[in-house]
């Protein structure tokens, strides 16, 4: 898996993710990238620093991680209150939503890697669900 930052001829800065380097050209090449923001077609890589690993520590401060955490925690909540939770069929109604099969709502459930990535690929939008922060720490 990679990830690019991309951006749109009107400057919308977004991350994409790649099977592999050769997945990102063949989309590109077909006109599958579009920006989710303006739904411009013009995508481009945008300038990415390199990552480099090292034995520097994180720099994110016990505050901030804890903010981190709550900011989770909520939208896993949100997601959990206010979405239908379908399950392992989640592909699949996914799908019927997305083609106008059935009623546009919001929904949240299971998937296989494979199964998110044919769904992008499709141009379905998903997200995946942050994990249960508070049920991990105990």
């Amino acid at each position: 898996m990679i990830v690019y930052s991309l951006q749109c001829a009107n400057s919308h800065a977004f991350e994409g993710w790649f099977a592999s380097s050769s997945a990102y050209d063949e989309q590109e090449a077909s006109g599958k990238l579009v920006c989710p923001v303006c739904s411009s077609p013009k995508v481009t890589k945008a300038p990415m620093a390199p990552a480099v690993s090292g034995t520097k520590k994180s720099t994110l401060k016990a505050d901030e991680l804890k903010k981190m955490r709550q900011f989770l925690t909520g939208m896993r909540k949100y997601v959990t209150e206010n979405a239908d939770y379908v399950g392992k069929e989640f592909a699949e109604e996914a799908r019927k939503i997305h083609y106008g099969e059935t009623e546009e709502r919001q929904i949240y459930g299971e998937a296989s890697l494979e199964e998110a990535k044919a769904l992008v690929e499709e141009g379905v939008e998903i997200a995946a669900l942050p994990p249960d922060l508070e049920e991990e720490a105990n």
